[in-house]
C-alpha cells in the first residue's frame, strides 16, 4: 500500500534526517516506529504524503507516485490519509463539530465552509466519526473546553472524518498522562481492526508499543536499522536502535 524506494532526506544545512530507505507498509498494518530523538521518525511519516519531500527515492501510495505528483494529484492521495497531530491542531474558539468537519474540506465548495452550509450528509460523517471515538456528546461544546484527551479525541474523529485508507500519527499522546495516552491508543488500535484502516504510529513510549503495535520500525540517525514483529523485539534490537546497552524493560514510560 505504501512503499519507500531510495529514500533519502537532508534538511537546509545539511542534517540526513533520512539515509536510503527501502520499507514497505502493506494494508492493514498496525505500524509502530520508535527512535531517539532526531532518528527521523516525523521525517518518514509525513515523507508519506509529501509533507517532507524526499531529497532522493520515491514514495508511492496505491502505486501512485506520492514524491512526483502534481498538486491535483497530490491533493487527492492526501485526500485517504488522515493526519493525527501531538498538539491537536483544533481550532479552540469553535465547536467540536466544526473542528470534525474541517476533515470534510475536500468535498465542499470553499463557500460552504467558510459560510457553514455542510450538507446533511457531511454533518452525518462527522457525527459517526465522534460516535466512532465515543465523544459524540461534546459535539457542540468549543473545543477549548475540553482535556487534552478529549481533544486528541476530536482529532482522530476529525482525520477519520475523511473516510482514509491510511492514517499517520505522529507522537498523538506525547503531551498526554499514562492513563489518557491508553485510551487514545486504544482508540487508534480499535479503528485499525474494526475499519482495516493502515495506521502508523510515531511513540515515544515503548511499552506502549509493545502493547500495541503489531509491527515495530526502529530508527536511528535516519536508518531503518529494525523492521519486524513487536513481539520479536530483543533486547539487542533496542540497543541497536538507541545505540546503547538496554533492557526493554529499562524503557517502559521513558520518554526517549
Amino acid at each position: 500500500m505504501i512503499k519507500f524506494e531510495n529514500v533519502s532526506v537532508t534538511y537546509p544545512g545539511g542534517v540526513e534526517a533520512l539515509k536510503n530507505i527501502d520499507l514497505e507498509i502493506k494494508e492493514g498494518d498496525f505500524l509502530i516506529i520508535v527512535g531517539l530523538s532526531g532518528a527521523g521518525k516525523s521525517t518518514l511519516l509525513r515523507a508519506t504524503n509529501n509533507l517532507v519531500k524526499p531529497t532522493e527515492g520515491n514514495v508511492f501510495f496505491d502505486n501512485k507516485n506520492v514524491t512526483t505528483s502534481n498538486k491535483k494529484e497530490l491533493k487527492e492521495i492526501r485526500s485517504n490519509i488522515g493526519m493525527i497531530f501531538q498538539t491537536f491542531n483544533l481550532v479552540n474558539r469553535s465547536t467540536v463539530l466544526k473542528n470534525v468537519l474541517t476533515g470534510r474540506l475536500s468535498q465542499v465548495s470553499t463557500l460552504r465552509s467558510i459560510f457553514g452550509l455542510w450538507p446533511k450528509e457531511q454533518k452525518d460523517l462527522a457525527f459517526e466519526a465522534l460516535n466512532q471515538v465515543e465523544i459524540l456528546e461534546k459535539a457542540y461544546v468549543r473545543a477549548s473546553n475540553l482535556s487534552g484527551g478529549q481533544q486528541q479525541r476530536v482529532g482522530i474523529a476529525r482525520a477519520l472524518s475523511q473516510k482514509p485508507k491510511v492514517m499517520l500519527a505522529d507522537e498523538p499522546v506525547a503531551s498526554l498522562d499514562p492513563i489518557t495516552s491508553r485510551v487514545v491508543m486504544s482508540y487508534l488500535k480499535k479503528i485499525n481492526k474494526e475499519l482495516g484502516i493502515t495506521t502508523i504510529v510515531n511513540l515515544h513510549f515503548l511499552d506502549l508499543a509493545k502493547e500495541f503495535g503489531d509491527r515495530l520500525i526502529g530508527l536511528r540517525d535516519g536508518n531503518l536499522v529494525y523492521d519486524g514483529k513487536v513481539s520479536d523485539v530483543s533486547d539487542d534490537d533496542f540497543e541497536n536502535i538507541y545505540g546503547r546497552s538496554i533492557k526493554s524493560s529499562d524503557l517502559i514510560g521513558e520518554d526517549d
